[in-house]
């Protein structure tokens, strides 16, 4: 029975390539996640050792700066620094940035940051920053900057400090143990200190790196001194820190292997269905086993067997697809700047290789269970009935149609309880989300366990408006009913990666389009200049409107009068009086002035709390921030505004305060340009010193950069399943080539051509694979809007999206796969005389 099964696995090599193809994909897909898990925890690992230099031990809590003193008193410590990061405020002329600063240590074997050229920091009022700084302030080594920082004085009361630091050397992280901060620059411990604002402080809590002569009771010592401090040697206070580091690291590992498991799904499909035609093919043959004596067992051994080995190999190559994969991307991010080293070559362990293909085996064998099964059914008296195509049974039982509805109803129903709880606010998030991923879940399981159903009816209905196009599209909507079953499985994997990615693409999109129209709301204006010093006298040079004009990517400059006012409930607010018209043009929510008018101000909706709408008192006040007795009765109007305290007109403006300063300008950008780099450009565009350049617009493309990117990774990763889904597809038409071979040479016989034939091919892959792509398309865009409902609920406004671009890509995706898988048996077919297909078997 071996030799049998051996020998018909070599016969049907072509059959198995298709199922072969799919599972080495998944596989290739969990090791290289694998792999990448592996990435992280050694860059992790790598990245919290080299921040400890070449330190024996390290007292990670329970020490102070303070310490010091105590541990090199200690026998046996060679060398003691604490591992002290601060930061302070940098400006050379116009151009400020904030800088993280490490305590640079006495011992240079406690180094992490090095000087790449110049020196490291040896006194007072001396820096080394690193090269990225230096071209953020256009400075260089030997330049003079100005230091800004705060300390606390003895009423609780932060004062603010300016002083003088020189550039002495060019701060190097050669092993990235910073890169998390992008980079630190190194100054002496007080200055670290001092800018930090715990100078004056008597402990200051610090890590303290320690080098010992060798000695292994040094390490009990230390922890006695410091009255049962933690102290741990270098390899066990990195291991700690990697455990918080790969937390989160885990989590996305995690997050992957659910798409890998997602990919897997869809292979499964796929094998079962090429096993299911395979024992349908094979029907004679294992008749004629039963006739000779082979009991059901064997047979289905046989299929097992058959399932476990072609499992094993092509998991080996899904292996070995995998970690060549990887490596290849491995050594693409080692020559990019990332600004986090990488290892050179990835790291092969048990793991790696023995999980996915474990699991690409046992994927395998389970998907092959119910073809085994359907192999023992068949009966010895098959063995002299004619050669029929053959056909997999299409019906399904009561308890499946009964099971799949009470999933669809019951998940359906748990949804939608979610989303409305979500709408009214009612319960705890957390649990809403549960309940609404649970729900969703368990509908789709049910929507999958009844396909077989109902998807050969929605094929049934698009094949009869396709079959009045010709006689191949009519023959191709036949064939795709003769075996529903089929038809059903290659659908449903599609169905699922379709879902998935569209899916996630709606979502995203609503969650894009709500987060940017809260931030547009907030944030109305792309770019603020104001002038510096606030609501008092200080204006906005005449000439830098004009400077910001020229830059290119602005679209328009809009000059704001400003003064402060205080409402009729006591509290200060800033009034703000753009035109009106300019105001509209400018503004993001256009629609948030639409009430402004002479004699009233437009306050935020943050204030209905406070002033209700309708007639307040607003009181001018003066430079000195003191009330001046010039007041109006104006109506209070609010609206979706944020960002700006309240807005009127300028004639209310000035019949409240006469002519005021022009404190404010707003810029809005072109929409095609990058706002972080405009805003950059309008900074360093600015002649004057006393203004201020604040950009609303970056932060909302930040987060639009943000949900991109991470839509275009789970799409990517979602993709891997619609790619077996397509091999699937293929296979699909393949098995049927064969499964026709007598009625495509009778069709040829009867006068149809070569090029009719494989169009009637093409016609039937496009159906299979546009009708899974609708049917998905539909599904996941029904989740992907539940999803944002309850996610997005309590962060404001909620808008769906609906992700036009997506949703024609993944159709036209859809349609063209099913068109490329039909090429290769459409030419087979094609190739097939009409003589020998009629001939006996």
């Amino acid at each position: 029975m071996l030799r049998l099964t051996l020998a018909q696995m070599r016969r049907s090599v072509g059959r198995l390539t298709a199922a072969a193809v799919a599972i080495a994909i998944g596989t290739a897909f969990l090791a290289a996640t694998l792999v990448a898990g592996n990435v992280l925890q050694r860059t992790g690992y790598d990245s919290v050792t080299a921040q400890f230099g070449d330190a024996d031990l390290v007292v990670t809590s329970g020490a102070a700066v303070q310490d010091l003193d105590t541990v090199r008193d200690v026998p046996g410590v060679v060398a003691a620094d604490p591992l002290l990061l601060g930061g302070a405020e940098l400006s050379n002329g116009a151009r400020t940035t904030y800088q993280m600063l490490l305590a640079q240590p006495g011992d240079e074997r406690l180094a992490s940051v090095v000087a790449q050229t110049g020196r490291v920091p040896a006194a007072a009022g001396e820096v080394a920053l690193p090269a990225t700084t230096l071209d953020r302030l256009d400075a260089a080594v030997g330049d003079t900057l100005e230091v800004r920082w705060s300390s606390p004085s003895d009423d609780g009361e932060w004062t603010e400090h300016e002083g003088d630091v020189t550039v002495v050397g060019l701060a190097d992280d050669p092993a990235g143990a910073w890169s998390a901060y992008g980079g630190a620059g190194l100054a002496t411990t007080p200055d670290v200190l001092e800018w930090s604002g715990e100078a004056a402080q008597d402990s200051v809590p610090a890590q303290l790196l320690v080098v010992t002569d060798g000695s292994s009771q040094v390490q009990a010592d230390v922890t006695t001194a410091l009255d049962d401090a933690d102290v741990l040697t270098k390899r066990e206070a990195a291991e700690a820190a990697v455990e918080q580091i790969t937390g989160s690291g885990n989590a996305l590992v995690m997050v992957v292997l659910g798409f890998a498991a997602v990919a897997l799904l869809v292979a499964a499909l796929v094998i079962a269905n090429t096993f299911q035609v395979l024992v349908a093919q094979r029907a004679r043959t294992l008749a004629l086993l039963r006739c000779v004596g082979a009991v059901k067992r064997q047979l289905r051994l046989s299929v097992l067997f058959e399932a476990t080995v072609l499992g094993v190999a092509a998991s080996i190559g899904g292996v070995v697809l995998g970690l060549g994969l990887a490596q290849v991307a491995l050594a693409v991010l080692a020559r990019a700047d990332t600004g986090t080293p990488l290892p050179s070559t990835i790291a092969v362990t048990p793991t790696v290789v023995l999980v996915p293909l474990l699991v690409g085996t046992l994927v395998t064998a389970v998907a092959s269970l119910v073809p085994a099964r359907e192999a023992t059914r068949v009966s010895p008296v098959a063995a002299l009935r004619p050669v029929d195509a053959p056909s997999v049974s299409a019906r399904g039982g009561r308890v499946r149609l009964a099971l799949s509805l009470l999933l669809v109803l019951g998940g359906a129903a748990g949804l939608l309880v979610a989303v409305a709880a979500s709408a009214a606010q009612v319960g705890e998030p957390v649990l809403l989300l549960g309940l609404g991923v649970l729900g969703g879940a368990l509908s789709f399981v049910g929507v999958l366990l009844g396909a077989v159903f109902w998807i050969p009816r929605v094929v049934s209905l698009a094949g009869r408006a396709l079959a009045t196009t010709g006689t191949s599209a009519r023959l191709a909507a036949a064939n795709t009913l003769r075996n529903p079953r089929r038809t059903a499985t290659t659908s449903t994997a599609l169905l699922i990666g379709v879902t998935l990615v569209v899916l996630m693409s709606t979502g995203a999109a609503s969650a894009r389009r709500s987060i940017t129209a809260g931030l547009e709301d907030h944030y109305p204006v792309d770019v603020a200049v104001s002038a510096v010093g606030g609501a008092g006298d200080e204006s906005v040079p005449a000439s830098v409107a004009a400077e910001v004009a020229d830059v290119p990517g602005v679209e328009q400059v809009v000059e704001v009068p400003t003064a402060s006012v205080v409402l009729g409930d006591g509290t200060f607010v800033v009034l703000r009086a753009p035109d009106p018209a300019e105001a509209a043009a400018v503004l993001r929510d256009a629609d948030a002035l639409d009430r402004l008018e002479d004699g009233t101000v437009v306050l935020p909706a943050a204030r209905e709390d406070t002033v209700t709408e309708g007639d307040t008192t607003v009181e001018a006040v003066g430079t000195d921030g003191e009330p001046t007795g010039e007041s109006a009765t104006l109506r209070a109007v609010h609206s979706s505004l944020g960002g700006v305290d309240a807005v009127v007109t300028p004639a209310t403006l000035r019949g409240l305060v006469g002519e005021a300063p022009v404190q404010t300008l707003w810029v809005r950008l072109d929409p095609d340009v990058d706002a972080a780099t405009t805003a950059l450009a309008i900074n360093d565009a600015v002649s004057s010193d006393a203004v201020l350049v604040e950009s609303a617009g970056a932060e909302r493309q930040q987060y639009e950069n943000l949900i991109d990117d991470l839509l275009a990774v789970v799409v990517g990763l979602l993709g891997v399943a619609v790619v077996i889904a397509v091999v699937g597809v293929a296979n699909t038409l393949s098995l049927s080539v064969i499964e026709r071979r007598r009625e495509s040479a009778t069709l040829r016989a009867i006068g149809m051509s070569r090029r009719q034939l494989r169009w009637m091919l093409a016609y039937e892959g496009m159906l299979i694979a546009g009708m899974g792509a609708v049917l998905g398309t539909l599904l996941g865009l029904l989740y992907g809007w539940a999803g944002a409902a309850i996610i997005l609920a309590g962060m404001g406004e909620m808008q769906l999206a609906l992700p036009w671009d997506d949703l024609l890509m993944v159709l036209a995706v859809a349609l063209a796969a099913g068109l490329l898988a039909s090429v290769l048996p459409g030419r087979s077919a094609a190739r097939t005389s009409p003589v020998a297909a009629l001939a006996v078997d």
